[in-house]
């Protein structure tokens, strides 16, 4: 409670002892709760609820979902809106400002980096240490754990994503054999240790940025990786080798280690990997599901992939791979499309330049947003400045899927929308990281993050072309109890965000 709250309630108690009368008017009026929703369409879909209900919060904590009357320091009247269980992102790779500010316009109330995860775990979220407006968190860095085991301990850059930097490192130690050399026995016991002190730090779950470093990892590492974290009951996050134009052998085979060694995976961006075979692959998925393997996945729902000129796959045969030519990929800080020229010229000269190759198909894309059982994530890019356009998706994903497919394209119920995006992240990730029990859930007794939004009104701005445009349709958002987004606007000095950690296998 407020302090002057505790004071009236103190006062009210004394009072009663003379006037049980008083006592009796006075409950009626002292606010119960710090916050109520009223009126609106709560919507949980772990129960099932979607039913007009006031909602009451007290410090962090759901505290009544009720038809009756309820009175808070602070009521909003949200009649039409929707009450959600906060987003929840597993795939997002800008934990700085900007970013947060666009996820919170989107509706996230949290942001995670499993794909790529950190190494130190802490390291992660550098930028927004004590100003997180939204929760975050990583996993640990198979990729980063990989470098500090075979490079002497070097570690790269905070908000590198693919794990290596020349700038910090350079070719002939670090990220040379992070890329390219198979780890001999001695190499892979460091490497394993180093990705177990990830998990002991209290990474999510492992990252393992397989395509990046395809021709390092043999069989043999990627068995000791899997079989690590099946020991610790923690999924794998992986972005699995590309093969050619939806090639499925590189699904294939983190499927088979998965069931040979009892690990949790989870598939990044399958549209991504699978292209024309969207199909196929999910069909791969629910067979291997039904045979035991612990598996997931995830969709994100544009059309483009984004990732560094300098990633492995640029170095085989890309236009192959992906079926496209230069003229369809852009530079993404200034929108330029490439020629065969400039593309070459810019991946030698500035390898880390990020880039938006247009390879996917709109079918594609809607075969796993409708999917009930495929999670809906972003992948969004670093966002850090005005001055340089980003990829749309880490800035309007969420909108997307409740607005545009879900609202306008009739393409899927709201309740399977929203479970997409709350309940089946907050279960992926509760085995691992037990504070996802009370995430994704909108009942009492849950942690109070909230999305509030127009079902009329949401809708994703951001384009290719004008990418920095946030959201609209999110009315109120709640972060541990705390408004981020109130009235439609944007909560200037609020930074209830906290980072979440993976808890040890004796604590879960």
């Amino acid at each position: 409670m407020f302090g002057w709250l505790r004071t009236l309630f103190m006062f009210s108690i004394a009072v009663a002892i003379a006037c049980p009368a008083y006592a009796q008017e006075a409950s009626k009026k002292l606010p119960l709760y710090d916050v109520v929703l009223k009126g609106g369409r709560v919507m949980d879909p772990e129960t099932g609820m979607d039913a007009v209900r006031n909602v009451g919060i007290t410090n962090r904590t759901i505290t009544a979902i009720s038809v009756n009357e309820i009175s808070g320091v602070e009521t909003f009247d949200v009649t039409g809106q929707i009450i959600s269980p906060g987003f929840i992102d597993v795939h997002n790779h800008s934990p700085s400002p900007l970013g947060q500010m666009y996820q919170a316009r989107d509706g996230v109330t949290t942001s995670l980096e499993l794909e790529a995860g950190s190494y130190p775990v802490a390291a992660h979220g550098a930028y927004i240490r004590r100003k997180a407006r939204i929760n975050y968190g990583a996993s640990t860095s198979h990729t980063q754990a990989r470098m500090v085991a075979m490079s002497g301990g070097n570690h790269a850059g905070v908000q590198n994503i693919l794990g290596a930097t020349r700038a910090n490192i350079g070719r002939d130690n670090g990220e040379a054999r992070t890329r390219y050399v198979v780890a001999n026995a001695g190499e892979r016991k460091d490497i394993k240790s180093t990705v177990e002190d990830g998990l002991l730090q209290g990474g999510i779950g492992i990252g393992m940025l397989l395509d990046y470093i395809s021709d390092a990892v043999d069989e043999d590492e990627l068995r000791d990786i899997f079989a690590l974290a099946a020991q610790y009951q923690s999924p794998v996050f992986v972005h699995i080798r590309r093969g050619i134009a939806g090639d499925p052998s590189g699904l294939d085979e983190v499927l088979s280690m998965a069931k040979a060694t009892g690990a949790k995976v989870h598939i990044c961006h399958m549209s991504h990997n699978a292209m024309k075979n969207v199909a196929l692959f999910l069909e791969k998925i629910r067979a291997a599901r039904k045979n035991g393997v612990d598996v997931t996945t995830e969709v994100l729902p544009y059309n483009a992939g984004s990732t560094s000129i300098g990633a492995a796959v640029f170095g085989r045969d890309w236009q192959k791979i992906f079926d496209i030519k230069p003229e369809d990929v852009q530079l993404a800080s200034t929108g330029e499309y490439f020629t065969q020229e400039s593309f070459d010229r810019t991946r030698a000269e500035n390898p880390n330049a990020a880039i938006i190759h247009h390879y996917l198909k709109e079918e594609w894309t809607r075969h796993l947003v409708v999917a009930p059982d495929v999670i809906l994530s972003s992948d969004g890019l670093p966002v850090i400045s005005l001055d340089k356009k980003v990829p749309p998706q880490g800035i309007g994903s969420f909108a997307k899927l409740v607005g545009t497919y879900t609202r306008d394209e009739k393409l899927l119920p709201m309740m399977t929308a929203l479970s997409k995006i709350t309940l089946q992240p907050a279960q992926l990730l509760e085995k691992a990281a037990p504070a996802f029990r009370l995430k994704g859930r909108l009942q009492i007794g849950m942690d109070a993050d909230i999305t509030v939004f127009d079902p009329l009104v949401i809708k994703d701005m951001a384009t290719y072309e004008n990418p920095h445009q946030p959201s609209i349709g999110v009315t109120h958002l709640l972060v541990n109890g705390k408004f981020v987004i109130k009235n439609g606007d944007l909560e200037g000095n609020a930074f209830p965000g906290r980072q979440i950690f993976a808890s040890p296998l004796a604590k879960r």
